[in-house]
């Protein structure tokens, strides 16, 4: 029979296996998603799949961003993180949430109706060039900001190493690095540019487009007013002095 210290050992390495392999299925789900939303490269893409009536398309397409929409808003409070922790250990909590949010993510471009009819395309080949390097810079803004901040904390896999080196958890820190001194929110920023910022626009991306913006908008009063009451007066004090999407000029004049 496996001795305690062996448990443990075998426990802690099957955590880490499985916050790496959450993370693993994260970063590949997410890099297919830029192709879905640009329109390159992969297999299927936001204008692609089955085609049904049009009601029905913006029905679906409703629903499957309702389920991406609420798994994130539900599973990122603070009182469901309390009784999670019931049901999933500490260290893979976290984890557990990327895994999920992967899943919901996948559904979406998996079931997803394509509406391809066109509102906008640019056929310049200059303009195309710059759009689709402003919508990558925006994707690239949304992964500079989690490394800004902490990459594999976000994403689960700093917890399982600290669990498995027999580390406690980390504290939570209040840090403005960089980018989060242009605006609260730079990750945000991101998925707004790269949403919003492209050469074609079909009805259907801009369905996404405008839904995943409206979930923003709602997701950040709540992210901030759980900020608040974990950071009180600190966040009250970054709140007045750094704006919240936009930058504003004095604010970059101090990077």
């Amino acid at each position: 029979m496996l001795q305690t210290t062996d448990r443990g050992r075998l426990g802690r390495t099957l955590m880490t296996a499985y916050g790496a392999v959450a993370y693993a299925v994260f970063f590949a789900v997410f890099l297919y998603s830029i192709g879905w939303v640009e329109g390159l490269v992969v297999p299927r893409t936001i204008d692609e799949g089955p085609q049904t009536p049009v009601v029905v398309a913006v029905m679906v397409n409703l629903a499957l961003l309702s389920v991406f929409a609420v798994q994130h808003s539900v599973m990122a409070r603070p009182w469901f993180k309390h009784l999670w922790a019931r049901i999933v250990p500490q260290p893979i909590e976290r984890s557990t949430f990327v895994l999920f949010a992967t899943a919901a993510l996948a559904l979406v471009m998996w079931q997803w109706r394509p509406l391809p009819q066109e509102i906008w395309d640019v056929d310049a080949t200059p303009v195309r060039v710059v759009l689709y390097a402003v919508s990558f810079a925006g994707w690239g803004l949304v992964l500079a900001s989690t490394f800004a901040i902490d990459h594999f904390d976000l994403f689960g896999l700093r917890q399982v190493l600290r669990n498995f080196a027999g580390k406690p958890p980390a504290e939570t820190e209040f840090r403005t690095p960089m980018l989060y001194r242009v605006v609260r929110h730079p990750l945000y920023l991101g998925f707004l540019i790269a949403f919003w910022v492209a050469p074609t626009m079909s009805v259907g991306h801009l369905l996404f487009a405008a839904v995943t913006t409206g979930y923003i908008l709602v997701a950040l009063r709540f992210e901030e007013h759980d900020l608040t009451e974990t950071f009180g007066d600190r966040y009250r004090d970054y709140s007045a002095r750094v704006p919240r999407l936009v930058p504003r000029p004095r604010a970059m004049s101090r990077t």
